[in-house]
């Protein structure tokens, strides 16, 4: 493959990110974005951002927001630069999956096949990304994917026989990744999982790597597998000394400590691990479901085991346990598999949150889906006999209906109104949409239109207090424009 044949690929691959998200940009500040932007004062200025640091959350992402507000470009800027980080991360995917085929390769643009490339696109475009990429404060989705797969790529490198990427570079960006969202903190499970799926143990490890290797080989009587064990510890030892360090943090910090004892006041950990049976099965299904994007789907919080919810589990398993037993024969679909699962881990385990589940949490999982649906799409082509052009026609349509979908997707996050009503339309039993979708309307200057949305959330959650006091606000609002102006 020549050059610039190379370099196609990246290039389709960028043009389909801003063909999928150019209307992007007419979109508002929404829901979240107004605590952690446009009301929190603290990414308002550098004085207020450096005395938040010992008590807030995410520094990095917070610099982020800072560097976007006092660009003074207003939304614009802050979609410009999520549509870009979802750009770098379609390329960084990309680059990753070309290499579980290099094989020896030297650090550089590797040759890539089909499935690299499908995988890389169906990232771009689809539409569950745009929670992540949209969404305003969805960035600490794709900034901490930004930071966790630069850290892999720069670890991959680091095993070609550099220390410096080894050792300083990709950890270095693993402690960025962490400081932008800390559920980056699996990125050393994930390393393990590509030395399982690809590790080569020819690779010219550093004179470092073999010298801190050879004593643990003694334990082992089968000195192939105490090699690679030896060579995988060594290689990644800075990274898990990195993330017992950043744990310890974590659990130590009083704001996460209040985030997860505010979990558990909402369900306990048993619980939880019930209700994400039916979480996870969602985000997969959203996978295929593109036009059921929900920003706050209202899924069930089960007391026991259920016959759908056990059917469910049973599923789930099926897949991890499929994921597992490829990755060996099927490398790239196993560890596509497997990659889904542990990158849903920190948010759809056994602590609870205050969703079930957040399809903005796909954002680095789906690339795993979209590895094993891209390999076996290429092994079908190749086994069968004159598959090859249906095969072709089948992405070519699947491409094209995901664009379409992600364009209109992006369409309901034009205002307020549009996002809580699409909302509204998909969880019409949850409270608190119709309390948002009120607040929208009484915000937009349709106090009369906000009543009815109050009151169906009050319906649903009588004690809700929130839907309460915003219905005496509007109700104030209307009675002080008929006093301002009587009807005659």
């Amino acid at each position: 493959m020549t050059s610039r044949h190379r370099l196609l690929q990246p290039l389709i691959l960028v043009a389909a990110v801003g063909l999928s998200y150019a209307n992007a940009f007419r979109g508002v500040f929404q829901f979240d974005d107004h605590n952690v932007i446009v009301n929190n004062p603290s990414v308002h200025s550098v004085a207020a951002f450096v005395a938040n640091l010992p008590t807030g959350i995410r520094p990095l992402l917070k610099l982020t927001y800072l560097l976007n507000w006092t660009a003074g470009a207003g939304p614009f800027g802050f979609h410009l630069v999520n549509i870009s980080l979802h750009a770098a991360n379609t390329l960084l995917v990309f680059f990753l999956a070309c290499r579980m085929t290099a094989g020896k390769e030297a650090p550089g643009l590797p040759s890539c096949g089909r499935v690299p490339f499908l995988a890389a696109l169906l990232f771009a475009i689809h539409p569950v990304q745009t929670e992540a990429v949209t969404y305003i404060s969805g960035r600490s989705m794709s900034l901490m994917a930004f930071f966790y797969l630069a850290a892999m790529l720069s670890y991959l490198r680091g095993t070609m026989g550099s220390r410096v990427w080894l050792y300083v570079v990709s950890p270095a960006l693993y402690l960025l990744a962490v400081l932008s969202k800390e559920t980056a903190l699996t990125l050393p499970a994930a390393l393990l999982l590509w030395e399982r799926a690809f590790g080569d143990g020819n690779r010219p490890f550093p004179e470092v790597v073999r010298r801190q290797a050879e004593p643990v080989g003694e334990v082992f009587a089968d000195e192939a597998v105490a090699d690679d064990f030896a060579q995988t510890q060594a290689l990644q030892a800075v990274h898990w000394a990195l993330l017992l360090l950043m744990a310890a943090a974590v659990a130590l910090h009083p704001s996460y400590r209040d985030l997860v004892l505010y979990g558990f006041g909402t369900r306990t950990a048993s619980q939880n691990l019930l209700a994400q049976g039916y979480g996870i099965a969602y985000l997969l299904s959203r996978l295929i479901r593109v036009d059921r994007l929900d920003i706050d789907p209202d899924l069930p919080v089960p007391a026991t085991l259920t016959p759908d919810l056990a059917a469910t589990a049973a599923g789930l398993a099926v897949l991890l346990i499929a994921g597992a037993a490829a990755l060996r024969r099927r490398p790239v679909a196993g560890f596509g598999l497997l990659w889904f699962f542990l990158q849903l881990l920190p948010t759809n385990s056994v602590i609870p949150r205050l969703d079930v589940a957040n399809e903005r949490h796909l954002y680095l999982a789906s690339w795993g889906i979209f590895l094993a649906a891209g390999a076996g799409a290429e092994w079908v082509q190749t086994t069968l006999s004159g598959a090859g052009r249906w095969v072709r026609a089948g992405w070519f349509a699947a491409a094209a209906l995901l664009l379409a979908f992600t364009i209109l997707r992006n369409e309901v996050y034009r205002n307020e109104v549009t996002l809580w009503a699409e909302t509204a339309r998909r969880s019409p039993g949850k409270a608190r949409v119709h309390n948002n979708l009120g607040y929208a309307y009484y915000r937009s200057g349709h106090p009369e239109r906000a009543i009815p949305e109050y009151r169906e959330a009050l319906r649903i959650d009588p004690d809700f207090a929130l839907a309460r006091g915003n219905k005496a606000l509007a109700e104030a609002q209307i009675l002080l424009e008929r006093t301002a102006f009587p009807p005659r």
